[in-house]
């Protein structure tokens, strides 16, 4: 970018602008790459955790929403962790994945995080 400046051009420092455009860019990118699986058959389980529950989800409504789905949960050793299994059908593909997903929570009960590990499908029952 070039200002004009006492009748005589010169060039203006752009390399602030571009460090704010990368930093943007940057936020930008990460805020997009939430996921918590490299597994392509828990993908739509992941996507679905992280739409519905958010990081900061009080744990009840996390409980809430597995027990309201048919969801199994087990309980953690750790206080500040659950287990929920999830089941989910893609319907592009008819094709099930089930998912153990690992909960965490900070000291104030709201979701930090989760793992999901792929489990092995059961048959659907009636």
């Amino acid at each position: 970018m070039i200002r004009r400046r006492n009748s005589a051009w010169q060039p203006v420092n752009s390399l602030p602008l571009a460090f704010v455009v990368l930093l943007l860019a940057f936020s930008i990118w990460g805020c997009k790459n939430n996921t918590h699986t490299s597994d392509s058959r828990l993908q739509k389980i992941d996507e679905m955790l992280n739409a519905q529950l958010p990081q900061g989800t009080p744990r009840f409504r996390v409980e809430y929403f597995l027990i309201s789905r048919g969801y199994k949960l087990e309980d953690s050793p750790d206080k500040s962790s659950f287990v929920g299994v999830v089941r989910h059908v893609d319907t592009a593909t008819l094709q099930p994945a089930t998912a153990r997903v690992t909960f965490h929570f900070d000291a104030n009960n709201k979701l930090t995080s989760y793992e999901l590990q792929s489990v092995p499908d059961a048959p659907l029952r009636p």
